[in-house]
């Protein structure tokens, strides 16, 4: 059945075996923890079901779509993505859009890890790690770009900084304690050398992170020092840039051994579908995410105020939450099959992702199109970035785990989230949403 799917996507790029075999090193090059954590929610379709059919392209199309659909264990999903649609078209409730918004991205990450994947083994592992280190949080770096376009800072930074302790503190604290409880008979075990890669990586994205935030309260009382702190974003945002293009060319050239999967699946996989389709369909998968991830930012106040939970709380606990749900899975899974590196790849390397990429990407892009976004969190967020990254690099030290570990680090989320729930602050004001109207006197009023 296998050697089905295998030779619709042969001979969609008309390529021999022998051809395919030298580019297949993909398997035995540098698979990411990532990749290996969502291919856990992929289920293996059955081509003899579209190998009947008689018309080649009607065949091929059928194929492609069994795999990419339906090739997941989270298509019953994928109906949210047109009732979120519909509910935009026919004037729903906007939270309705909200929440339908939210459920059709979960499905749409996990594909999109999937179809760079199968691109991969096409282009080499260079190039395929390359595509996985751009592509490995596209929901997240996508739905922060609408928000930098809409000129909603705050919810920028909000989801960000979620993601970032979502992955340090629940994803790897619920690996610890699952994986912890599955072998509590047994140490766990797994190679600090990434572990203290990425913690050095993450302690020089906090210390760009503090720097604006300490230069405003040292600043001289009544010195205009706006200015000055978004020079100083930019020019830590390059440097963070600058050390995450080092790390890339030191996870896939230099030091490659370190990051490569240990555990392999026994059976080798091979890619199912073709490299114009997995192209073809990334693009457009691409595109329905920005779309989508244009409903969650448009909408999000107003999910706020009917929900009675705040902005803030949304965006740092539930958008990470619901967004990567399905690498988060695989990361557990993995841990309670013994494979914490795998685990650890995932937590660390998603948050070193958002924290030395996404968010310096979002300052330069933000100087591009001169809107002010800079590194200062405010001293709330940035004090639980700070302890979150602190904690984590406690936890690491040693090489071994157990369950107390990951009891501390859920516990440490529970605590962020229960503070975030009750800090209900009021949403900045953005220039374009500010009703002039509304802030003219009434008739009645009196002087």
């Amino acid at each position: 059945m296998e050697s089905v799917a295998g030779e619709l996507s042969h001979m969609e790029n008309g390529e021999s075996n022998k051809d395919l075999m030298s580019k297949e090193s993909w398997n035995n090059g540098i698979r990411t923890a990532q990749n290996m954590s969502t291919s856990l929610m992929r289920k293996k379709s059955d081509p003899m079901l579209v190998s009947k059919v008689r018309f080649h392209m009607l065949r091929q199309f059928l194929a492609n779509l069994q795999e990419v659909i339906f090739g997941t264990k989270l298509a019953v999903l994928f109906p949210a993505i047109p009732l979120a649609i519909a509910a935009d078209f026919y004037k729903f409730g906007r939270p309705w859009i909200f929440a339908l918004s939210l459920l059709g991205l979960t499905p749409l990450a996990e594909r999109v890890s999937f179809l760079t994947e199968q691109i991969a083994y096409y282009t080499g592992p260079t190039v395929g790690g390359l595509l996985n280190a751009t592509c490995g949080n596209a929901t997240e770096l996508i739905i922060a770009l609408f928000a930098l376009y809409q000129s909603k800072i705050h919810v920028l930074k909000y989801s960000l900084l979620g993601s970032i302790l979502s992955n340090l503190l629940l994803v790897l604290g619920t690996s610890l304690l699952c994986g912890g409880f599955a072998n509590i008979k047994k140490e766990q075990r797994y190679d600090r050398k990434q572990a203290d890669v990425n913690s050095l990586l993450l302690l020089l994205g906090l210390l760009c992170h503090m720097l604006p935030l300490m230069f405003r309260y040292a600043a001289t009382p009544g010195i205009f020092i706006a200015d000055s702190t978004l020079q100083l974003s930019r020019a830590s945002s390059i440097v963070m840039l600058i050390a995450y293009f080092g790390y890339i060319f030191f996870q896939l050239k230099t030091h490659r051994q370190i990051f490569e999967s240990q555990e392999e699946d026994e059976d080798e996989e091979k890619a199912v579908i073709g490299f114009w389709s997995a192209f073809s369909w990334l693009v457009g998968m691409t595109l329905i995410i920005a779309l989508l991830s244009e409903y969650v930012v448009g909408t999000i106040e107003a999910a706020s105020e009917s929900w009675g939970i705040s902005v803030n709380f949304i965006s740092i606990i539930l958008i990470p939450i619901v967004g990567n749900a399905a690498e988060h899975a695989g990361a557990i899974i993995f841990a309670f099959k013994n494979k914490l590196d795998i685990s650890l790849g995932v937590a660390l390397g998603s948050a070193t992702q958002i924290s030395m990429f996404a968010v310096p990407l979002c300052v330069i892009v933000g100087w591009i199109m001169r809107i002010q976004m800079d590194l200062d969190f405010s001293l709330l967020e940035t004090g639980c970035l700070a302890l979150t990254i602190i904690i984590v690099a406690f936890t690491l030290q040693d090489g071994t785990s157990h369950y107390m570990k990951g009891v501390v680090l859920c516990l440490c989320y529970t605590a962020i989230a229960a503070c975030f729930f009750v800090h209900k602050i009021p949403a900045p004001l953005d220039h374009t949403n500010v009703n002039l109207g509304a802030l003219k006197p009434s008739s009645g009023s009196s002087a």
